[in-house]
Order: C-alpha cells, then structure tokens, then sequence
C-alpha cells in the first residue's frame, strides 16, 4: 500500500499548551501507518528541529502576525507551491489559526483540505473564517467541542478523535516516593498537598483553588496548595492577582507557586489531590496524567472533562468558579482515604484509553478518511 502524503501545517514551534503536546504525539507515533508526513511550521521554535530529528520532512515557512497580510499571502502561496511540488494528497491544518493558511493554500494547489479544531469555539471570527475556508472536514477533540463546532457555518463533517497522553512518562514515576519529592521540590513534608498544573490563565481557575483552600482548612489546617504553571503572555498579570489574593485570605504560607515546571510528573506524583478547574477545557490532557498516576482528581463539570471522568468513580467533578464545590469535593477525598485511593485506582484504569499510541492511530484513520474521502 502507498503512503499518502498530507502536508500538515503547524503556527507554532514551542510547546505552550496540548495542542502542541498531541502533535508531537502524532509526528512521534504517527509514522509508518500509510500516511507519510510532511511537517511545515510557520513559526519558529524547538519543535522544529524536534520534528526534523524524528525523520519527518520538516520545512519552516514565516508567516508573520495575521495583520501582516502580505507576508500571509506569500507564506500562503509557499504552502501551496510545497503542497504541489510533493503532490499532496491533502493539507491539513493544525489549530483554527493554522487553518487560515492551511485552507486558502489547498485551494490554491486545488488539494483537498481539513483541520483540526483543538479548541472550543467561541465561536468568534477566527473560528468563522476559518470555518469558510476550504475544508473537506474537520477533526475536533470532545462531544463537547463537536456540538460547540457545529454551530459555527457553514457546516462541515466532524469526526472526533480524543487526544492521547504520554502515559510511560507518567508510569515511570508512579513508584517514586511523593515524601521524598516532596522533599526534593522544597513543599511541606506534613499535611495534605493539594495540586493544579496548568498555564496561569484565569480560564484555567487557579482563583478558584485558592478560594476553596480556607474551607479545605477548616478541618485540615496543614492543607497546602502549589500551582504548577509559568506566566502567559496573554494574561501576565494573573499570576500577580493569585499571589495578592493568597495574601488577602491569610494563606501566604500555605500557597507555593511553583512556576513553570519541566518534570510535571514526577511534581504531580507528589500530590495528595489533584484539581483541574478549567472553564470548559476542550479535551482535559491533564486530567488523564493525573489519572495514569492513580491520583484521586476533581475536574471541572463541563466540556472535555466530564468525558473522561465518571463522578465518584474514577473522580470527582466541581462547576467552574464554585469554590463551595470544590473545597467539598476535595474535602471529600481527604476526609475518605479509602474512597480516594478507589477512585485512584479506578482512574488509572481509566487513563489506559488515551495513549499517545491510541491516540496517533486514530487522527491517522481519520485523515487518511478525508484524505481518500470527497468534497461535500
């Protein structure tokens, strides 16, 4: 059987969030299932060379800002010019931003096109125009994005293919010592430590945690909360509020802000409860690591999340912004060893779903459907 070729386009080359992650997953697993990948990022970054080094065709071409028009357009026509030259059988963009270009490329190459919304939209006139440009279909990553999707016009064919997590990193750790990380990343050595991982962006609700932990405790005075996540660049000021909200509810000692971390894993294995209490997060990666390290999780009641976790089964879930909620179902966890480590246990079950592996075959089968596919 011939490979087929899909030119897929990349607007980023640094890894700031999952969307970022499930590609590497998909250049890392993705090879040699009948589609050969060319990879053309439009921004510069490690990822580049990352890619290259996997034994993917990889090629860079600059597009600049949205507003630089010119310079879109040749980057536009450079994708198209590749797309031919290659003879792909179909472009692919990676994200709604990468879709502005991905789109008008393949029409210009008269290629089929499709994308993948790792998104929810809002939807706001990126995801509109993105959506009017050329596409035989588009992937999305939750029922949640799906139904968000499919009401921006006009309609295309969805298929959904939930990411996958990189399990081994997080099986790797599982045995290690929480005591002895604790020890190791400087958090307190007694008392419940509560955890959220993500980037400081108030979607992502790290105010919330902070407001649940005075309730939290009431009945577990020594509980102590650390965020793991660095500053971005949209909203620099969050990490700021955070701090002086700490401070406001007398909590000045028992919040650490841990910054950007490489080695999440082994921070999250130092965990006692882990809370992800994003705004309707698409899909919820971070949920499913901490699952994979058998982490007793509450995650928020709506989008992606509630996918993944069954409440009171494999987890708990909360309303975003409702720290009652919260404190309540972290309480509930700490206040019940014996149902937290079922639920650890249930989640780590859980998690075997949403491999790297599992994940890599499935946007595969996908594409290579709308590749082999017709226009609609």
């Amino acid at each position: 059987m011939t490979d087929l070729r899909v030119l897929v386009v990349m607007p980023l080359g640094e890894q700031l969030g999952g969307g970022e992650m499930m590609f590497r997953q998909l250049m890392q697993h993705g090879r040699g299932q009948g589609i050969e990948w060319i990879a053309v990022f439009t921004k510069d970054g490690p990822m580049v060379a990352e890619t290259r080094a996997l034994g993917v065709e990889t090629h860079l071409v600059e597009a600049g800002r949205i507003r630089e028009l010119g310079r879109r357009w040749r980057a536009t026509r450079a994708i198209a010019r590749l797309a031919r030259e290659r003879q792909a059988s179909l472009v692919f963009g990676w994200m709604v931003s990468a879709q502005l270009l991905a789109g008008p490329a393949a029409w210009l190459a008269d290629i089929p096109a499709a994308w993948y919304q790792v998104g929810l939209p809002t939807p706001d006139w990126l995801d509109r125009v993105a959506t009017f440009c050329r596409a035989r279909g588009i992937v999305v990553l939750s029922r949640d994005v799906a139904a968000a999707q499919a009401r921006v016009r006009p309609a295309r064919p969805l298929t959904l293919v939930p990411p996958g997590a990189s399990l081994e990193r997080f099986e790797a750790v599982r045995g290690e010592s929480p005591a002895a990380l604790r020890a190791r990343f400087g958090l307190p050595a007694r008392g419940p430590l509560v955890g959220i991982v993500g980037r400081l962006q108030r979607w992502k609700g790290m105010h919330t945690a902070i407001a649940a932990m005075p309730r939290v405790r009431e009945t577990h005075p020594d509980a102590h909360l650390v965020i793991v996540g660095g500053a971005h660049d949209t909203e620099p000021r969050y990490g700021d509020e955070l701090r002086a909200q700490a401070r406001a509810l007398a909590l000045d000692g028992a919040v650490t802000f841990a910054g950007f971390q490489a080695d999440v894993p082994r921070w999250m294995q130092a965990m006692d409860v882990v809370v992800h209490a994003s705004d309707r997060e698409p899909f919820g990666i971070v949920v499913v690591e901490a699952m994979a390290l058998g982490k007793p999780v509450v995650a928020g009641d709506a989008g992606g999340p509630t996918e993944i976790v069954t409440d009171g089964v494999d987890g708990l879930l909360a309303p975003f912004g409702d720290a009652p909620a919260l404190a309540r179902a972290i309480g509930r966890f700490l206040d019940d060893p014996a149902f937290a480590a079922r639920c650890g246990a249930a989640a780590h079950r859980r998690a075997q779903d949403y491999s790297a592996e599992r994940y890599a075959a499935r946007l595969v089968e996908a594409v290579r459907d709308l590749a082999l596919g017709e226009d609609p």
